[in-house]
């Protein structure tokens, strides 16, 4: 089978094709680092850690590149607000803030970038094969933005400042990416509409403002100013992957303005850019799409105090990343119990079958390794759930065969179990859980709770060989007020946390 991708420009599932045959070239718009990662940008960068390993997997040399957005005006906004806050009578010293003075917006940019980084690390996100700052970049920018001045699709403003628009006007083929025509389309909000053309045209290059640090600002042939946010993926993506590569993802949410508007500077430059786009699903909470201003969004600090990390990995990873992820109140509950059920079967598998559990695989594991009912859920677009079915499939098989005493059918199905998981970037013996582990219930934690409730079960079993069922018993009631539970099988005793 060949991999199929849905690709949001033709809407529809096709073969994918990369450009150079055994390579793939990906770029994913990374944060703009304003405020702490939520969940919404746990969920999309897990989504392309997925793509990316199975893509390795599929024997791909592949090189992912999420960029940084480390400039911007919410960046400066936040900034100000903290400016302003600490000018309140109470003297309030904002986060990341001294009572010498406020932070600054590049310190604040810093600062929510590595609050972003650990939250990556955390989920077991293997990192970009680079990962560019816009900052870092304005050069290329300044050039591509000169180029589309060239060619007739930007102007200067009309106002006299030193903005810089895309003329949309100028390019037929704007809204192409979302199927949109132009007179349908709303005004674009990134800058004041005085000096543009057509109040849908949008900022290439943004004047200084005096209000605003002149730290952010830089020079360039129509004066001093910062780019805007559009064109600052069309430069990075070129320069560190070509001007035509294989794959630009992201968030749902940015297909319109930022995806569509890249895609037209990028073409208008005569730019071949992305072959395909792909685009992850957004979350809902308590049946609301995730929103600042309604006040439910769930910051990725508190999702993994609540949960083990690689819980909330298995949860995030566990919806089609095309589709809306729900988080409810018994969300992590439930993944916390179908990951223990893995797990489960991981420490049976270890302690029964004749020969040792496999090693952890650590991102070698290839799709000749996995189950063909695996794979060929990974290859009809990346269809996760369809693949932890399988999973949890061999799971099941493999437990009944330590039941029946099948070590060979045992030993089978626990080598495909340890293959999918380091796939899907889910094996609980990977060292990338064992050491600083977030949440409640570390690697090590859970070793030895482990070693604990199999101590008290083998004094159970003791009891039983002896008929001291009152024993027996006594030590089930203990183990099921401390929320564990027991099912008791032809070989064994099964435990798993309620």
């Amino acid at each position: 089978m060949k991999q199929r991708i849905y690709d949001s420009r033709q809407q529809a599932v096709v073969d994918f094709e990369p450009i150079v045959a055994g390579e793939v070239g990906m770029y994913v718009c990374g944060p703009t680092v304003q405020s702490a990662p939520h969940i919404g940008h746990l969920r999309s960068v897990l989504v392309y850690d997925q793509i990316r390993r199975w893509f390795a997997a599929t024997g791909h040399r592949v090189t992912l590149i999420r960029n940084v957005t480390d400039i911007d005006d919410k960046i400066l906004d936040n900034a100000a607000a903290q400016e302003r806050q600490q000018e309140l009578p109470d003297r309030a010293v904002p986060a990341g803030g001294t009572a010498a003075g406020p932070e600054q917006w590049w310190a604040l940019a810093y600062r929510v970038e590595r609050d972003f980084t650990a939250s990556y690390d955390a989920l077991g996100v293997l990192a970009p094969v680079y990962e560019p700052r816009a900052t870092a970049n304005i050069a290329q920018m300044v050039a591509l933005i000169e180029l589309l001045i060239e060619r007739g699709h930007a102007y200067q403003a009309q106002d006299g400042t030193a903005s810089v628009y895309f003329d949309t006007a100028s390019w037929p083929e704007y809204g192409a990416l979302t199927r949109q025509r132009r007179e349908q389309m709303e005004d674009a909000a990134d800058s004041e509409p005085l000096g543009k053309r057509d109040p849908r045209d949008f900022a290439l290059w943004k004047a200084h403002r005096e209000h605003e640090p002149i730290s952010a600002s830089w020079p360039s042939p129509w004066g001093r100013g910062r780019p805007g946010w559009h064109i600052e993926c069309s430069a990075m993506a070129t320069r560190y992957l070509g001007e035509s590569f294989d794959i630009h993802g992201g968030g749902l949410d940015l297909r319109f303005p930022h995806h569509e508007n890249e895609l037209a500077q990028s073409a208008a430059a005569g730019q071949a850019f992305a072959k395909y786009w792909m685009h992850n699903g957004l979350v809902n909470t308590g049946g609301q799409k995730m929103s600042k201003s309604l006040g439910n969004s769930l910051f990725a600090r508190d999702l993994l105090e609540s949960a083990r990390p690689i819980v909330l990995r298995y949860f995030l990873g566990s919806a089609h990343y095309r589709s809306v992820l729900e988080f409810s109140d018994d969300s992590l509950t439930e993944a916390a119990a179908a990951f223990s059920r893995i797990e489960g079967f991981l420490d049976r598998a270890g302690s029964s079958a004749e020969d040792a559990l496999p090693a952890p695989m650590r991102g070698t594991a290839t799709s000749d390794d996995v189950p063909r009912e695996f794979a060929a859920a990974m290859l009809d677009d990346f269809a996760v759930p369809q693949a932890l079915a399988v999973l949890h499939g061999a799971v099941r098989s493999g437990n009944t065969a330590i039941d029946e005493g099948d070590a060979a059918a045992a030993n089978a199905r626990a080598a495909e179990v340890v293959a999918m998981l380091d796939v899907l970037g889910l094996d609980p013996r990977d060292e990338v859980w064992r050491e600083g582990a977030s949440g409640s219930g570390s690697a090590r934690e859970q070793q030895a709770l482990a070693t604990l409730v199999g101590s008290m079960l083998a004094e159970r079993r003791a009891a039983r060989e002896a008929r001291d069922f009152a024993t027996s018993d006594a030590i089930r009631d203990r183990l099921t007020g401390a929320g564990i539970a027991l099912e008791d099988r032809q070989n064994d005793t099964r435990w798993s946390l309620t």
